[in-house]
């Protein structure tokens, strides 16, 4: 593998920036190649909260796949990625996750970065929470992926919604050892 794979879905839950902005920052890491999962109701998000279409967003991507196509090579653990960022990632979702119900390839292509035991993390976008969100974050969590909800770091003394947004997902990033450059840390000079 010349370049790194990393899987980027994005669901239908409020938040379709975050993925959005995951595909644009890595743009400028050149040695990592991006595949794009698309739920139906992303597309809709997508239009209905940024300037963005969703022709324009899978055009950031290096691959796109077809939500159900769960024959897609993302679909199988021989296909080699770094893992998968789902971003935001919906309740449906996370409970697709967390039950191992791979009725799509969102669902399947994260359960096998499990199986791999490879990095998922779910930016999950919901509030309030209730007993049951809580339990499949748990459930998730117990199988392997790491829960990371978007929630801004205000030491970085954010200018703007997008400085908020860059720097939630350069942090998930992180979790990939993929370094955004620019991105303020703690404490940093």
């Amino acid at each position: 593998m010349d370049r790194n794979r990393l899987i980027i879905g994005i669901s239908g839950a409020s938040g379709a920036i975050y993925g959005i902005r995951a595909l644009e920052l890595l743009k400028g890491v050149g040695d990592v190649e991006t595949h794009l999962v698309l739920s139906p109701a992303a597309s809709s998000t997508i239009e209905a909260e940024t300037d963005f279409t969703g022709d324009e967003v899978a055009a950031l991507a290096d691959v796109v796949h077809d939500f159900r196509d769960v024959g897609a090579s993302i679909a199988s653990g021989s296909c080699r990625a770094l893992g998968m960022l789902v971003a935001p990632c919906s309740i449906k979702t996370l409970s697709g996750v967390a039950n191992s119900y791979c009725d799509s390839l969102m669902v399947r292509a994260a359960d096998v970065c499990l199986k791999e035991r490879r990095r998922l993390v779910l930016m999950v976008r919901e509030t309030p929470l209730h007993a049951g969100h809580l339990d499949l974050m748990q459930r998730a969590t117990g199988a392997g992926a790491v829960i990371l909800p978007p929630v801004p770091a205000f030491y970085t003394k954010p200018q703007s919604l997008d400085d908020v947004v860059t720097h939630s997902v350069a942090r998930a990033l992180d979790l990939f050892d993929i370094e955004i450059d620019g991105v303020k840390r703690w404490k940093d000079g």
